[in-house]
């Protein structure tokens, strides 16, 4: 529950109105304010490598279809960090031996996974 400061609470509709001028003077689309808790949740389980499938599952979506949309921006990102995560440890096995890594010979380093 959300109060004010003399712990009297606050009102649904008093809430959305505020937060509703919140994302107006940022220059944000409109949301609702339960949907701030619902995004944070599947964006913190898609960074810790949660499948989309199951974060299908705990949000009630119908179809992955809508998952896999809503969270496209969130899975890019991961996927550029996967990419330079490769490219640092390819870059790291060249140094090493000092010659290009053509695919034929296993990795000389590893790289931390996040």
């Amino acid at each position: 529950m959300i109060s004010r400061p003399d712990g009297a609470p606050i009102e649904g509709s008093t809430l959305t109105r505020y937060f509703n001028a919140l994302l107006h003077r940022a220059g944000l689309r409109r949301i609702r304010f339960h949907d701030l808790r619902r995004h944070s949740r599947a964006t913190l389980l898609l960074e810790q490598g949660v499948e989309l499938v199951v974060i299908k599952e705990l949000l009630g979506h119908a179809h992955i279809g809508v998952t896999a949309t809503v969270y496209a921006h969130v899975r890019l990102r991961l996927q550029r960090d996967a990419i330079d995560l490769l490219g640092h440890a390819l870059r790291n096995a060249a140094e090493i031996t000092g010659k290009p890594n053509d695919g034929d010979e296993p990795p000389l380093v590893g790289s931390t996974v996040r």
